[in-house]
């Protein structure tokens, strides 16, 4: 055991599989706002340093040349990095991100756009926690520069976005070798056929909740079972493991209070692991759903963000333990099959969590935006330079 842990942070670097950080990193490349090359450039590789060097030089260079970040960061630009993130098995933690950093540019983004935009982009990236492979693989198969070939290829690029490099993606991307075709897979043998994150609504989630597809069970995105709860993090830790616990693996596991608001900070809790007499069975996996968010590189079947999240009191709030919820991935549908009466019922009776006082605490309980507004400030959405409306808390 301490041979393994001593392997798993041997060097500089983030996560070596496609996690959050890799994702955004792959993020940045895709919007046009960080250099070719920036999204998998192992950490020890001397070639990272290079590019570092080249980034100052460009800056300097974007800085004589009067050039924004605004003029960067377009709708286009969100459009293809939507469907790059499908294409790379991205993590959830993207839509939270590009939806904040474009209320902020001034760019309309939505979680109707994701669904759209991802929904018929395969996952050709053969990389965990998806797939098999590494995001040093990826980089030596060619990097994302042959991902957004094959996108091009099939017409699903924007190719006259602008990026920092003065040069267009297209551009950038022409004749991008793709070196090993296991780790970049071809468009026509895809990992998953549609990757992207699929977006599901319903009485449980009005405003919407994401599910990562490339990352779950195909047999389970479409389940109907009873609902095991648990009222926060600390009731998980205290009940999961209990063996009278009545579970199995037709359950659905629901965990409130781990939202923006709830937890507070949105912590990546939502991929609950399964209670030890269901691994013991063999079992690996099971429907989860939380208003929290996960790690880029936890798997399953895993809903998460659920907005409004329980303590702002969403619906979320309100399931109890053997309620019925049914998941219909191709049907973008989460839905709570309790009658709307009962649940007026339960609403009466339902009291939000005690705020915290003072503090920054308190501040971003009070302001913070939903998950599928991108958890930002309300205050800090908008452009001061450009005239565009803050917003009205």
């Amino acid at each position: 055991f301490l041979a393994a842990e001593q392997g798993q942070s041997r060097s500089a670097g983030s996560c070596m599989t496609m996690g959050t950080a890799s994702t955004m990193a792959s993020m940045v490349e895709a919007l046009g706002i960080g250099m070719p090359d920036n999204a998998a450039i192992p950490a020890v590789d001397s070639r990272r340093g290079v590019l570092a060097q080249m980034a100052g030089r460009q800056i300097v260079d974007l800085v004589r040349r009067d050039v924004t970040i605004a003029q960067i960061l377009t709708r286009q630009a969100f459009d293809n990095a939507i469907r790059v993130n499908g294409a790379i098995g991205g993590s959830t933690n993207a839509v939270l991100h590009l939806i904040a950093i474009a209320n902020r540019i001034g760019v309309d983004l939505s979680l109707e756009d994701w669904d759209r935009l991802g929904r018929d982009v395969p996952t050709i990236v053969d990389l965990m926690p998806s797939g098999r492979f590494l995001m040093e693989d990826f980089y030596y198969a060619g990097g994302l520069a042959a991902v957004m070939a094959s996108l091009d290829e099939v017409g699903l690029l924007h190719r006259d976005a602008m990026t920092v490099s003065a040069k267009t993606i297209g551009e950038l991307i022409d004749g991008a070798p793709n070196y090993n075709s296991e780790v970049i897979r071809p468009m026509s043998e895809p990992l998953t056929k549609e990757g992207g994150i699929s977006i599901l609504r319903g009485n449980l989630a009005p405003d919407g909740a994401v599910i990562k597809p490339s990352a779950a069970t195909p047999e389970l995105m479409q389940h109907r079972g009873k609902a095991v709860v648990f009222e926060n993090i600390e009731h998980y830790y205290a009940r999961i493991d209990d063996p009278e616990l009545d579970i199995d693996a037709t359950s659905v596991m629901v965990l409130k209070n781990c939202g923006p608001r709830g937890y507070p900070g949105m912590a990546e809790v939502g991929n609950m692991p399964l209670p030890a007499k269901l691994l013991k069975l063999g079992i690996s996996d099971m429907v989860r759903i939380s208003d929290a968010r996960m790690s880029g590189t936890a798997y399953g079947t895993v809903v998460l963000h659920v907005a409004p999240e329980a303590a702002a009191g969403g619906a979320l709030a309100l399931v109890r333990d053997g309620d019925l919820i049914e998941l219909d991935v191709a049907g973008r549908r989460l839905e709570l099959l309790v009658s709307e009466e009962e649940l007026a019922i339960r609403r009466r009776d339902w009291k939000p969590p005690a705020s915290p006082e003072g503090g920054y605490q308190s501040l971003y309980v009070e302001r913070v935006l939903q998950a599928d507004k991108g958890c930002d400030f309300d205050f800090l959405v908008g452009r001061r330079d450009a005239g565009i409306p803050r917003h009205s808390h």
